[in-house]
């Protein structure tokens, strides 16, 4: 310590000057995530719950396509996009792994979902259709809730036997 000086060494957690940056955004200090890119599996979620009663509105369940963290956030008008996009690359592998793992099963009970109800719709089986919607939504709210998680901190997703497990398989 010399001339009293008291200042505290420089950080070695390569992330310290972007969790500064977030302070006051909605993107969490620990994992640089944003809950925001949740709002786009919500929008399917909403439709694929209305289809059943509301076949008309498959087509725009049909119409909805995956999107990347970084393609959401690129389209999107929050007033933290570009940082969430800035950030994405240096999310600690600890979360984005596991963040990657989900949003890659949740993609694919999707994709699945909405096979299966055209496949009822082409065949007129309202019980059918309402009943595999009902079964998948569970599983689609179970991985955004898992996903929820991670982007708050939680560094575990569902092992490939649990998510088959989930899903059916």
């Amino acid at each position: 310590m010399l001339n009293g000086d008291v200042s505290a060494p420089p950080s070695t957690d390569p992330t310290a000057a972007f969790r500064e940056r977030v302070r006051g955004t909605n993107i969490c200090e620990t994992t640089l995530l944003a809950t925001d890119y949740l709002n786009h599996f919500n929008e399917i979620v909403m439709l694929l719950e209305m289809v059943p009663d509301m076949p008309e509105l498959f087509e725009e369940a049909l119409a909805w396509r995956p999107k990347s963290y970084v393609e959401h956030f690129t389209g999107s008008h929050s007033p933290f996009s570009a940082l969430a996009v800035e950030l994405y690359p240096h999310v600690p592998a600890r979360y984005r792994e596991p963040f990657d793992t989900t949003i890659g099963q949740l993609n694919a009970l999707i994709e699945r979902t909405v096979r299966i109800a055209a496949d009822a719709l082409a065949k007129r089986d309202l019980r059918a259709l309402r009943h595999r919607i009902a079964v998948s939504l569970d599983q689609m709210r179970r991985l955004i809730d898992i996903a929820a998680g991670i982007i708050h901190g939680a560094d575990k997703a569902l092992s490939q036997d649990a998510i088959d497990s989930l899903i059916g398989r």
